[in-house]
């Protein structure tokens, strides 16, 4: 019965945590509307999220999400240095980053990581070739770099969803 009504209880939780965090506010309305934000938005989105693949080292997303955060912090100083400086520097270039995660949500997943660090983005999802087509904005090794974006977001995704 509960499962009916909380499908994600975690998801439920944070949901309605973040939302009275983000009011600051814990009068009677604001934990109504948190405890049914909780448990509407996964009712409505449980059709979407039951394909997810599972979390299996809750331990690696935490590391995961703490390298992207440190990633996007880093490389927001190093584009605007590149972006305010002489342009002529720069290298851009198209990486072809070969997958080998196998699902198509923690694929998905990995290439929003790579987007939302400034200075890369992911162009294309190739799933015949199993690749990514990755633009960065300035590059010296493109293989030193496909190592390190396979080492720092792929591997640990295939940590954490086994796939």
């Amino acid at each position: 019965m509960i499962r009916r009504w909380l499908p994600f209880p975690l998801l439920s939780a944070a949901l309605a945590a973040g939302w009275l965090a983000l009011t600051g506010d814990l009068s009677a309305g604001h934990l109504l509307l948190a405890a049914t934000l909780g448990v509407a938005i996964p009712l409505v989105s449980a059709p979407f999220l039951e394909h997810l693949p599972r979390v299996r080292s809750p331990a690696a997303a935490l590391r995961l999400l703490l390298t992207v955060t440190w990633d996007i912090v880093i490389a927001n100083i190093a584009v605007s240095r590149l972006v305010l400086g002489p342009t002529g520097r720069l290298s851009p270039v198209f990486l072809r980053v070969p997958l080998e995660l196998s699902n198509t949500q923690s694929t998905a997943l990995f290439a929003s990581i790579i987007t939302m660090t400034p200075g890369t983005v992911s162009a294309v999802i190739d799933t015949e070739n199993r690749e990514l087509l990755v633009h960065a904005l300035d590059c010296e090794s493109p293989d030193a770099l496909i190592a390190d974006i396979k080492k720092r977001y792929e591997k640990p995704l295939l940590e954490i969803f086994g796939c």
